[in-house]
């Protein structure tokens, strides 16, 4: 009896020791990865969101979101190496490499000694094809942290160097802000360093249809002649405009054309950070929507795929210290959708207006572009006093041939453009702290082979190792 107790003692022992992985399935790695990254989109931009969407409807509450409806819903701290509040290119190069650094660096530790190299990189050495993708220019701070490598993400040329040194595979967004070297006229342009490095250019929908096909590796952006900064705002978007979600549904289709190997494709929704730098809720909103589609296209994807796919969603900070409610108990969001343009639209339609008359406008003129455009006195009414500070806003700048223009990061406004938009987002009862990035965290989603690994406290350094984890490169 003894015995038996002793060798059911070591059986026991031994058991405990023997490694997990013997003791039941092995996990299924995640083959396809998909990571967005909404700029600048903090909590109350996705909740804010969901609540306008249901306010439409004519009901309090919120309509969901592709995304919040995924299994794991976490949240992130975003601080970079030095600041509380980091800057776009070192939230980035965190999201990308796990590596916090300092403000303003891509891709490179905070000492700009060495290089920070990006899971999309990993993913590459692990013999995936890699897209890296945006709605902004394709050497903006976030989509180059996963392939460059530059002390200041002001080096758009620099960065635009380095991007066929990482050899990914497809590239996509509204453009390259700064093809030739400004300091040295004799440096290759761009397209001409990007043709020779075997990466064919595709201009637009049309072009992609025709082109696509026949390209080893690709860099699909605007239209000749179009934005090369940005993609416009879905709320100012017309027919032939790119959209996000065309080009990741053009991703998919190009990364598992003749591969069997699985793919690592980076989505950045940039324009949601633009719009609340400019403290415009509707835009912002939008934007967040628009971000939504392009995620619709993943799900489409994992929908076919789905014990091979994993979906990360998350953002590299907090834009605009957006605040939902302004001191009553109640909100008016349903007023935003009477909003047509956005505020740098308003502002080219003021200054059509400025042309047209020979600046000579009328307040009769001016009632007329923001019933139009923004729902005044017809379905959002105002009051005296509201009305008064947009007339005395007219009388300071229509007047006037050098009224100066209110700044954000982005983007220049007419005044009255501004102080329109900040009437709107006031009676829908939304507030902002400043024009700039805040300390908020940020939400993380997570869906597909390996979510649950998104689990728990975290920062944004440990999103790549754990994506990194769950595809196993």
């Amino acid at each position: 009896m003894r015995r038996a107790i002793y060798l059911l003692s070591v059986l026991a022992v031994v058991l405990f020791l023997l490694p997990q992985c013997q003791c039941g399935p092995k996990e299924k790695k995640a083959k396809y990865v998909f990571y967005f990254i909404g700029d600048g989109m903090g909590v109350n931009q996705v909740n804010g969101t969901e609540m306008y969407l249901a306010e439409k409807e004519g009901r309090i509450g919120i309509k969901p979101l592709h995304f919040t409806q995924f299994p794991v819903v976490n949240f992130a701290t975003t601080y970079s190496k030095y600041n509380s509040v980091t800057c776009s290119a070192a939230a980035g190069t965190a999201l990308a490499s796990g590596t916090k650094t300092k403000n303003g660096t891509i891709g490179m530790d905070s000492l700009h000694q060495a290089p920070l190299y990006s899971v999309a990189t990993k993913a590459k050495e692990a013999g995936k094809k890699v897209g890296i993708t945006t709605s902004v220019s394709v050497d903006h701070a976030t989509p180059a942290v996963f392939y460059a490598h530059r002390p200041d993400r002001g080096m758009s040329y620099e960065i635009g160097t380095d991007l066929p040194k990482a050899g990914f595979d497809f590239y996509a967004g509204a453009g390259f802000v700064q093809p030739n070297n400004k300091k040295d006229s004799t440096a290759i342009n761009l397209y001409e360093l990007f043709d020779k490095e075997g990466y064919t250019v595709i201009r637009g929908m049309e072009e992609y249809k025709a082109k696509a096909g026949d390209a080893g590796k690709l860099i699909f952006i605007q239209q000749e002649g179009s934005d090369n900064f940005s993609l416009p705002y879905a709320i100012d978007r017309s027919g032939n405009d790119l959209t996000l979600a065309q080009i990741t549904e053009n991703a998919i289709e190009f990364l598992t054309r003749n591969n069997d190997n699985g793919f690592f494709l980076m989505v950045e929704g940039g324009k949601i950070d633009w719009a609340c730098h400019g403290n415009d809720a509707a835009t912002a909103f939008r934007e967040v929507v628009d971000m939504d589609e392009a995620v619709q296209k993943a799900l489409d994807f994992y929908n076919q795929h789905p014990d091979e796919t994993l979906i990360v969603i998350t953002a590299d900070h907090e834009t605009g210290g957006i605040v939902l409610g302004t001191g009553k108990y109640a909100l008016n969001l349903q007023a935003l959708q009477y909003q047509k343009v956005s505020k740098d639209k308003l502002t080219a339609k003021l200054h059509q207006l400025r042309e047209e008359k020979g600046n000579k406008v009328s307040w009769e003129d001016v009632k007329s572009v923001l019933t139009e455009n923004l729902g005044f006195w017809n379905q959002v009414p105002l009051s005296e006093a509201q009305e008064a500070r947009l007339k005395e806003v007219y009388k300071n700048t229509f007047g006037s041939k050098n009224a100066k223009p209110e700044k954000n990061l982005y983007s220049e406004n007419e005044q009255l453009a501004g102080e329109a938009i900040r009437i709107l987002d006031g009676i829908a009862m939304v507030g902002w702290t400043s024009g700039s990035h805040s300390a908020g965290v940020v939400p993380v989603y997570a869906i597909g082979a390996g979510a649950q690994l998104f689990s728990g406290k975290l920062d944004n350094t440990d999103i790549p190792k754990r994506i990194a984890q769950a595809a196993g490169y």
